[in-house]
């Protein structure tokens, strides 16, 4: 019996979870043409060994023009497919961890440089560019090229896209799969009226604004196994005013649950360059408790949740169900295993590793 929330069992769904410590998505920028590579094996292999509950695989994209970068991981052909099933074989033969999928579209983000070459957006005509897309034809900086507004054939092949994109996700037995609809990217931009200027039924007020990114939810639901987790992330804030604020964000929560998303991801901003955000330890965790204290499925808290005792008290004081980390298991993959320690907790690792186990921490690794 697990004396700590973190280290407590947790039940999404179908799917038996045996902590509370989420690997967030994390994107590598290291795909050939969308498809994974030797880097994504040792990657994910390497954090499927840290004891953690469950693992999300990176922003993969469902169109190749709805990549962040040329060098993001896409699923919208064979090519991807395979080469994705590649991994998750190297993967699942040494490590039992659930493995879900972050499934988005970059919208007027994309055709961006790989971080550590600046990320700027690339322009259309430069090598390694693109086209964008997005709902209106407002840029993500003013001195970047005008995306092209989705008309209704769009909009109807992003649909499809998302659709394909999640039955490959099926047929490569993904556990979950997860929307994503936050920092600025095109289920974002759809929900923000600073990116979403349209006039039809898609724009305007808070409940055509929130009509794409459900309909994509909706399809994503039905296209996925009855049984398998369908969650969302959403950033509950644009930092900026006149943006896409918390009480928006609940709004949609709802709407989300009266459709069956199994969980809510709760991050924030990535949509206004201009955005003000305080950071700090645990900055995000105030718009988790929000959507938590309004809706009845669980919650997903994120941002610079780094140590031990924080991430316990997230969930002792419930503002969350479970906490994600990213950056910290970067840093540290072996976070899960430390944070047992700390609590004398036990945590699962592979046989290999066993003898890493120092004496004084004899009943640390959990063989079940």
């Amino acid at each position: 019996m697990s004396g700590t929330r973190l280290f407590s069992p947790f039940e999404m769904g179908s799917l038996a979870l045996r902590n509370r410590v989420v690997i967030a998505p994390m994107c590598q920028y290291s795909a050939t043409d969308g498809e994974m590579t030797d880097w994504h094996l040792i990657h994910l292999g390497n954090l499927a060994m840290s004891g953690a509950a469950v693992l999300t695989i990176e922003a993969t994209a469902v169109l190749p023009e709805g990549r962040i970068s040329y060098g993001d991981v896409g699923l919208y052909s064979d090519a991807c497919e395979r080469a994705m099933g590649r991994v998750l074989d190297g993967v699942r033969r040494w490590s039992d961890m659930p493995l879900a999928i972050q499934l988005g579209h970059a919208g007027r983000k994309a055709s961006s440089e790989v971080p550590w070459k600046g990320g700027g957006q690339i322009a259309p005509d430069s090598e390694g560019g693109w086209k964008t897309v997005a709902p209106s034809a407002v840029p993500f900086r003013d001195n970047y090229d005008h995306p092209t507004a989705l008309d209704r054939a769009d909009l109807a092949r992003v649909r499809s896209a998302f659709v394909d994109a999640t039955r490959r996700s099926a047929a490569l037995g993904l556990d979950a799969v997860q929307i994503h609809g936050a920092h600025g990217y095109l289920l974002h931009q759809f929900l923000s009226p600073l990116s979403n200027h349209r006039t039809d039924e898609y724009g305007g007020s808070l409940e055509n604004r929130m009509r794409f990114p459900l309909e994509i939810f909706d399809a994503v639901r039905a296209a996925f196994p009855p049984e398998r987790p369908v969650t969302m992330r959403l950033s509950a804030t644009d930092w900026a005013d006149k943006g896409w604020d918390i009480e928006q964000t609940i709004a949609f929560c709802q709407a989300l649950e009266r459709r069956g998303c199994s969980a809510i991801h709760v991050s924030s901003g990535g949509l206004a360059y201009h955005q003000q955000i305080a950071i700090g330890p645990s900055y995000q965790v105030p718009f988790a408790r929000a959507v938590k204290n309004n809706v009845t499925i669980p919650v997903i808290a994120v941002g610079l949740i780094t140590e031990f005792e924080q991430a316990e008290a997230i969930l002792t004081m419930g503002d969350a169900d479970l906490v994600a980390i990213a950056r910290a298991i970067l840093y540290d993959p072996r976070w899960p295993w430390h944070a047992a320690a700390h609590f004398g907790e036990k945590v699962w690792a592979p046989d290999q590793y066993l003898r890493s186990q120092p004496s004084q921490l004899r009943h640390l690794f959990d063989r079940k």
